[in-house]
């Protein structure tokens, strides 16, 4: 019996989700699709055949299965009109590529949906350690109607931080651009394009880095 199988069958209705094995199948497989997507339960239940109530009663399930993030959008008093609907991620990625029958790194870079997989998984890892190291933080991410958007936003109390995530080895000037822009915008004191990059360029303020090195500023955050 494979992963998705136990958790389906034997695991969830264990802990008390009342879907069928069958239901709960196909709900992991359409959250895949939808991962790091903003979350629409109305969507889903039609494409299930079942209420909005009922999918996001699903989803409280697997959120206290720590199998799901809902990541919120970012509120404040802005001049924009800002997303507020909640981002989705499976939290393993490995699942998210099970779920999406991709079998090797080759075809999974083929895939249109990387981008949002590598996003999900440096989210994972960077508030995975934060909780891991009982850093106190809340945690958005930043979409505006005009363009302006922030992957994940990192509440310390004391300072905001601005994150982008791309998966590149050579980010462009542009990119970091975008990033300043949309930091400004929630007035962030740091910012970090996070990407597949070999070297860090930059200083503590603004910093083009890989995920270890961007893990390695919140350990000493």
């Amino acid at each position: 019996m494979n992963y998705l199988a136990l958790l389906t069958q034997r695991d969830l209705p264990t802990w008390g989700l009342p879907a069928k094995p069958q239901v709960t199948d196909r709900l992991f497989r359409m959250l895949a699709a939808l991962h790091g997507q903003t979350w629409n339960a109305a969507q889903v239940g039609k494409s299930l055949g079942l209420s909005y109530h009922t999918v996001n009663s699903y989803v409280d399930y697997l959120f206290g299965a720590f199998l799901v993030r809902l990541l919120p959008a970012f509120h404040s008093n802005l001049r924009k009109r800002l997303v507020k609907r909640p981002k989705f991620f499976l939290r393993d990625s490995g699942l998210v590529h099970a779920l999406l029958n991709v079998a090797d790194q080759r075809s999974l870079l083929d895939q249109p949906w990387v981008g949002a997989s590598w996003e999900g998984y440096v989210i994972e890892q960077a508030l995975g350690q934060l909780a891991a190291l009982g850093k106190k933080h809340e945690a958005y991410y930043l979409k505006t109607s005009d363009g302006y958007e922030l992957d994940l936003v990192i509440d310390h109390g004391a300072e905001l931080w601005a994150v982008e995530v791309k998966l590149t080895s050579s980010p462009s000037p542009e990119d970091f651009s975008r990033l300043d822009k949309a930091a400004d915008l929630i007035g962030a004191s740091r910012r970090f394009l996070v990407s597949q990059v070999k070297e860090s360029a930059g200083n503590d303020r603004r910093l083009s880095c890989n995920l270890p090195a961007f893990l390695e500023r919140l350990r000493d955050a």
